[in-house]
C-alpha cells in the first residue's frame, strides 16, 4: 500500500525538498485554511435544531482537516479523523460538554434557542480552530494522522481553544463595526 508521501511521481515535493517560502507559504494557507472553517463554523453553530448542530460541525471539522491534509500530502481517512476529533475533544472534557449543553439549550424556546445558538457558534467555532490548529503544528512537525497522539496535546488544546475563544471574539467585533458603520 503506497501512502501519498511514498508516490515518487508526485509534483508536491516532500518537507525536505521544500525551501522555506514554499513552507512558509503551506504554513500560511494552512492558516487561512482554519480561519475560514473557524468562521464556517460559527455560521453552523447558529442552526436552529440541537443535534444536527453538532453533526453538521463535525463535518465542518472534517472537511477543514481533509483539507489540511491535501495541503501537506498527508493521507486521509474520515474514520480514522472522525476518530482523533472525538478523542481530542473527549480529552477535553469541559469544552465538549459545552458544545452539547449549547447544542440541548435549543430545545427551550425563544430564549434557550438564542442563547443556545450564540453559545454553539463561540464554541464551536473556538473548537475548530483549535482543532485545526493543534494539527497544522502537528503536521508542521512531520506528524501524520496515524502517528497524532490526542492525550499528549490535550493541554496544548486547551490553551488553543481560548484563542479561539479570543479569534471568534475579533471576528464579532469586526462584523459589528461594519454593521455599524453608514455607507459612504
Amino acid at each position: 500500500m503506497t501512502t501519498a508521501n511514498d508516490n515518487t511521481d508526485s509534483d508536491t515535493p516532500t518537507q525536505k525538498e521544500m525551501s522555506d517560502d514554499e513552507k512558509l507559504a503551506r504554513f500560511s494557507n494552512a492558516q487561512d485554511t482554519v480561519n475560514k472553517y473557524a468562521m464556517g463554523s460559527m455560521a453552523v453553530g447558529l442552526i436552529p435544531l440541537p443535534v444536527i448542530d453538532i453533526a453538521a460541525l463535525t463535518g465542518t471539522q472534517l472537511k477543514m482537516l481533509q483539507t489540511l491534509a491535501k495541503q501537506y500530502d498527508i493521507e486521509f481517512s474520515k474514520e480514522m479523523v472522525k476518530s482523533l476529533i472525538a478523542s481530542l475533544l473527549g480529552g477535553v472534557m469541559p469544552v465538549s460538554a459545552a458544545a452539547s449543553l449549547a447544542s440541548m439549550m435549543k430545545f427551550i424556546p425563544v430564549i434557550g434557542q438564542a442563547s443556545g445558538m450564540f453559545s454553539m457558534a463561540t464554541m464551536g467555532s473556538a473548537g475548530t480552530y483549535a482543532v485545526g490548529t493543534v494539527f497544522i503544528e502537528h503536521f508542521e512537525s512531520g506528524g501524520t494522522f496515524l502517528n497524532f497522539e490526542p492525550e499528549k496535546v490535550k493541554e496544548k488544546f486547551k490553551a488553543v481553544f481560548d484563542e479561539g475563544k479570543i479569534f471568534v471574539a475579533k471576528l464579532k467585533e469586526g462584523n459589528s463595526k461594519h454593521e455599524n458603520q453608514a455607507p459612504a
